[in-house]
């Protein structure tokens, strides 16, 4: 396998509009490992903000609110991720009155692909160049050289046009296309449409090209050729094959819904030319396009390198509570919960872990998108950095996000002999002042000296150096990322696991400088991973912002273990470098300095005995940014408990020993992946079925295959995603349109009377059963005010996590092999999933033991609590069946489980429903 990674700023963009600007900044770092032909299934979020409690009235003339900017551009990216189906592993925003200037948006991400589906050859005279994807627009003209820009008072009002319009759903269809082995087989070289659109993307390619910009297909007309040649629309692919594989491929990509054409071909002579129109409007050697221009020089003038002075606060009960409630300390969970980080059932740490899911993750960690198996091979990814140390010394900063980026890796179980590194940096304006200059020189060294002590070499990311303005400037930034593979067996977290553990510090030895020295650096490292190698290791944190104080409160919370502090320990909060917080297992070894110890009592002891309630910390740590990304709603009552027995599950009149599966594929969908291996491990055959629609004449054929798909399958399951990108308020609406189709509906009918079939909506796809009546009757109908329905969730945004839920009735086929009262830990991920209607409706669905599934706490009880019931859903119901059992729909994602996910959240996460539907068959 081929492990590729890739981080890309959109910092200009997002502060002129958050929405549309963090959207393709996720989008762009996606399609640079997917030219590669890799399959992108993991996403880290880094971004930088001022105070965004600063009040509305105290914005600078010319800026949008601070709070504006980091609510939407959560949205934006959130938004666009989730769309296209990539976990979110790991979302962490700084805040720095320095980038007031500028905000900082930097998205990265992880690819993998067998290394046989890759392919890498020259291009040869006589080559296709297939343009395949979205169309062309305006949108984006001009977006390069506007990343780079400075921003001024007018910027807000003249550089919207800039920024390029996202769309994810189509960007799924190019990953599902690159996946397919066959297509990708095919391709010589690739290229995505970043800066420069057709110029770059296609100019890069070889040394000679003649391209025609009327084989471009547009969004609309009145295009012109330099429009053609420039826009940056974004969800386009270039990509290189024999003329004899051409109509193959673009038959492939005809397979995925995606339009595609030959806009060029490779030539012998190395010259770059494009027509439009019958006139040939650029024609350019390829040994001027090759040349860098003329040579630049500037003065660089690096500042002395002097110690930092780091303030911490008192080790008192008021230190702890001001700590805890920094800015750059406390909990972000309410900003965390709107990425979906359990897509593609690969996640092997939640952002927040232990049964509280309150303690935060270092690191991301999720599998190789293996297709058809399960593998133990995960990617780990880590980053590093601190604005503040940065703003004092930048060749510190730059020196200690590194170490830090791979200290992470080492605490999560990976290892730093194998890790690489990629960098984002960000400066102010620079001009031709040598001290400005001096900035981004002493970080890079600092970057440097900690590469070659740790042996680690770098790939760049995307530098931005506009980061002005008026009298304002960003900290000196060089964000460090972190990869390594590892095996998920040796995966830890941060969370403390049981009372009576020691914990310890470790840290390596600094030098005159204030730096760590090498050998013990490597030394402690290394100390680390063997102690989790050996599992006496059972929690692993470096500090951050805090130090070990707040290092052991986040230990603490996510399972309500506390905490006594060893007397002779002091300098709680202070910036520690190198260092590790280690929970040791029963019988290990005591090694470095005693901390103290976990406790069964719920408090935090102080070195000189003053007791802080768990309960008391954790509302401060967590009330800071719940004005701006809140995790709290009104309770809304309380929920019956629903327990129905009595009805025997029946088996159908046709036996079948591997059912087939149909899992049609609409354009948003994103779990068809997910659905196909969960059905696939429970002995089902499952059919992943693409629905196109670009044309009434494939709509049409749709509707053909769709028809004799059902005939042939003894099942359907419909997965979740965001069918039509679930705008405007129009989850599923695509999928009950089509389903209404006559024809659709009268084979589903058949399959459900005629040859006692069964059917699934989990999701998106639960939504669309409630919405064609399906759900909770059993037939396709007309639904009106009177029915039920999926709705926005209460707290007005989408909600990513893990749920506990409890089976109330088992007689289903998709329960039969759960007895009611079962608990299980189960994905969620959406923004409409609250569940309502009549009361009069859910007392028959009780009566009838249609209420399936209910939302429940750690206690096993039924809540409206936010915490517990994520939507808000009325009775606190999760799922529902239709009145014979054999259709189920839920909103939890069942089918994202499998060996070794989700470890840092206990409880059971295999609800056996796709077991139970395989069983049903043999009845």
């Amino acid at each position: 396998w081929i492990l590729m990674f890739k981080n890309e700023t959109h910092n200009h963009p997002t502060e002129i509009e958050p929405f549309g600007g963090a959207a393709t900044c996720i989008g762009g770092a996606i399609r640079d490992p997917l030219s590669g032909r890799s399959y992108v299934y993991q996403a880290m979020r880094v971004t930088g903000a001022a105070d965004p409690l600063t009040p509305i009235d105290q914005t600078l003339p010319g800026k949008l609110p601070q709070r504006k900017i980091v609510q939407t551009a959560a949205a934006g990216y959130s938004s666009y991720g989730n769309q296209i189906g990539l976990a979110t592993g790991l979302v962490h925003e700084f805040y720095h009155p320095g980038y007031v200037a500028k905000r900082m948006e930097i998205g990265a991400v992880v690819g993998a692909a067998p290394a046989e589906n890759i392919r890498r050859e020259r291009p040869a005279p006589g080559d296709a160049v297939i343009l395949l994807g979205g169309r062309t627009g305006r949108d984006g003209c001009g977006g390069a050289t506007g990343s780079s820009k400075a921003h001024t008072l007018e910027s807000l009002e003249t550089c919207g046009a800039e920024v390029q319009k996202g769309n994810a759903p189509e960007e799924r269809k190019l990953q599902r296309l690159f996946r397919n082995k066959t297509a990708a087989a095919m391709i010589k070289r690739c290229n995505d449409f970043g800066a420069g659109g057709v110029s770059v993307a296609i100019g890069e390619l070889a040394d000679g090209l003649e391209i025609n910009l009327n084989k471009v297909s547009k969004k609309y007309e009145g295009l012109d050729g330099t429009e053609l040649a420039i826009s940056e629309s974004q969800e386009r692919m270039a990509v290189v094959v024999a003329p004899e594989d051409a109509e193959r491929f673009i038959e492939e990509a005809g397979k995925e819904n995606l339009e595609a054409a030959i806009v060029a071909y490779v030539t012998e002579q190395p010259r770059l030319t494009m027509h439009w129109n019958d006139k040939t409007i650029v024609d350019l050697s390829r040994e001027f396009l090759n040349s860098n221009g003329a040579e630049k020089h500037i003065t660089i003038k690096i500042a002395t390198l002097e110690s930092p002075a780091e303030q911490a606060a008192p080790d008192t009960a008021e230190g702890y509570r001001q700590t805890l409630a920094q800015l750059n300390v406390c909990s972000q969970k309410g900003l965390v919960q709107r990425f979906d980080s359990t897509i593609g059932a690969g996640t092997v740490l939640m952002p927040f872990g232990g049964k509280n899911q309150s303690t935060p993750a270092q690191a991301m960690a999720a599998k190789l998108p293996v297709l058809g198996k399960e593998t133990k091979t995960c990617s780990v990814m880590a980053y590093g950095f601190d604005p503040y140390l940065s703003s004092q010394s930048p060749y510190r900063g730059a020196y200690h996000a590194v170490v830090e980026s791979v200290c992470k890796l080492s605490a999560a179980g990976a290892s730093y002999r194998n890790c690489h590194l990629t960098f984002q940096e960000y400066f102010e304006k620079l001009g031709t002042d040598p001290r400005r200059w001096g900035k981004p020189m002493a970080a890079l060294l600092g970057a440097l000296d900690a590469q070659k002590q740790l042996k680690a070499g770098a790939i760049g990311g995307k530098d931005s150096m506009s980061g002005s303005f008026d009298q304002f400037d960003v900290p000196p930034t060089l964000v460090s990322f972190a990869i390594s593979a590892a095996d998920t067996d040796n995966i830890i977290s941060p969370e403390f696991k049981k009372p009576g553990s020691a914990v310890v510090l470790l840290q390596a030895k600094q030098d005159d400088q204030g730096l760590l020295e090498e050998q013990s650096l490597l030394e402690t490292l290394d100390q680390v991973e063997e102690l989790i190698r050996r599992r006496q290791a059972l929690a692993v944190y470096v500090p951050e912002a805090g130090g070990v104080g707040a290092a052991v409160a986040k230990m603490c919370f996510g399972n309500d273990i506390g905490f006594a502090y060893d007397p002779a320990f002091c300098r709680l909060f202070e910036a520690r470098r190198g260092a590790f917080v280690v929970e040791l297992a029963q019988g290990a070894p005591l090694c470095g300095q005693l901390i103290g110890h976990t406790t069964e009592q719920r408090e935090i002891r102080l070195p000189a005995g003053e007791k802080l309630p768990l309960e008391q910390l954790l509302a401060v740590y967590e009330a800071t940014l719940e004005p701006v990304f809140p995790v709290k709603t009104e309770t809304q009552g309380q929920a019956p408990v629903f327990t129905f027995q009595g009805k025997q599950t029946k088996g159908p009149a046709v036996k079948c020993a591997r059912p087939r599966v149909l899992i049609p594929v609409f354009p948003g969908n994103n779990c068809e992946y997910d659905t196909a291996r969960a059905y696939e491990k429970a002995g089902a055959q499952p059919e992943i079925l693409v629905l196109r629609n670009l044309t009434a004449a494939q709509l049409t054929e749709s509707v053909e295959r769709m028809e004799k798909a059902i005939a042939n399958s003894q099942i359907i399951a419909l997965p979740g995603g965001f069918s039509g990108g679930d705008e405007p308020d129009g989850s599923a609406k695509f999928i009950t349109a089509f389903f209404r189709n006559p024809r659709i509906s009268e084979a589903v009918h058949q399959l459900l009377r005629q040859r006692d079939g069964l059917m699934m909506g989990i999701c998106n796809g639960f939504q669309a059963l409630v919405k064609l009546g399906l759900l909770p009757y059993g037939e396709i109908r007309r639904i009106t005010a009177e029915d039920a329905t999926l709705t926005y969730n209460v707290i007005g945004r989408h909600q990513s996590g893990l749920v506990r839920t409890r089976i109330c009735a088992n007689w289903s086929p998709w329960l039969m092999l759960n007895q009611v009262g079962d608990l299980h830990t189960v994905a969620i991920s959406h923004g409409e999933g609250r569940f309502a209607a009549p009361q009069v409706l859910i007392d028959k669905l009780a009566e009838n033991g249609q209420i399936a599934t209910q939302y429940v706490d750690d206690s096993g009880v039924p809540s409206m609590d936010a915490a517990f019931n994520p939507n808000g859903s009325f009775c606190a119901i999760e799922g529902i069946t239709s009145p014979d059992g054999r259709i189920f729909g839920k909103m939890a994602h069942s089918e994202r489980w499998g060996d070794n996910l989700y470890k840092n959240v206990p409880g059971d996460k295999d609800q056996r429903i796709f077991e139970g539907a395989v069983r049903y068959y043999a009845l």
